[in-house]
């Protein structure tokens, strides 16, 4: 298994609300609305917190009518047990991993550099959304950013908003919603804060 994903592994479990789910879910599968009575939070805190577990394959999701049940992938759980089990025991290729490690930021910084140069205008257009997920996060990452931290929008000067880097607003508005950027109440939207935002640099 790739360092990469066994640091975002890490990362994943670095939040005591991930843990206590994860250990919820070992006695079987649980609604997201279960979850959120046993934890004492909200059903959108459950739903930013499974999305970091399932970014890294912790868990499995699935929608029944209304519902979304959350369940544990244990396979993936053994795997990255394995693989850093495997990474200590072979000191010798230790120095090798951790120049990886240390390249990982700037690798990031140059396909996100690469992909906005490519997806979005001199004038700060944005051509189209891209088809991949990765470079799609990456794209709806730079936009939200445009947005004003705890401001308070309505649908329409959301739209007006998008409408400055693109047409397709209502495309984009359901993809900030459901990549996390943006919380929505009672039609009015509201930007997330940035370690709620469902991270590009996680997927492989």
């Amino acid at each position: 298994m790739q360092l990469d994903k066994i640091v975002n592994y890490h990362k994943a479990l670095a939040d005591p609300t991930r843990v206590r789910i994860l250990i919820l879910l070992s006695e079987g599968e649980l609604t997201g609305q279960t979850l959120a009575e046993k934890l004492c939070l909200s059903p959108p805190t459950i739903t930013h917190h499974a999305a970091k577990l399932r970014a890294v394959s912790l868990i499995h999701e699935r929608r029944d009518k209304n519902a979304i049940y959350f369940s544990l992938d244990r396979y993936f759980l053994k795997q990255y047990e394995s693989s850093l089990q495997s990474i200590l025991a072979k000191p010798n290729e230790n120095t090798t991993e951790a120049k990886e490690l240390e390249t990982m930021d700037e690798k990031n910084e140059r396909l996100k550099q690469s992909v906005l140069r490519n997806f979005i205008t001199a004038d700060g257009k944005l051509k189209h959304i891209p088809a991949q997920l990765k470079k799609k996060r990456i794209v709806l990452e730079h936009l939200a950013e445009q947005l004003e931290e705890g401001r308070k929008y309505t649908e329409k000067e959301l739209n007006t908003f998008i409408q400055q880097y693109h047409a397709d607003f209502a495309t984009i508005r359901r993809e900030f919603i459901m990549h996390a950027y943006l919380y929505r109440e009672q039609e009015v939207y509201e930007r997330n804060p940035l370690e709620m935002w469902e991270r590009w640099e996680t997927l492989s």
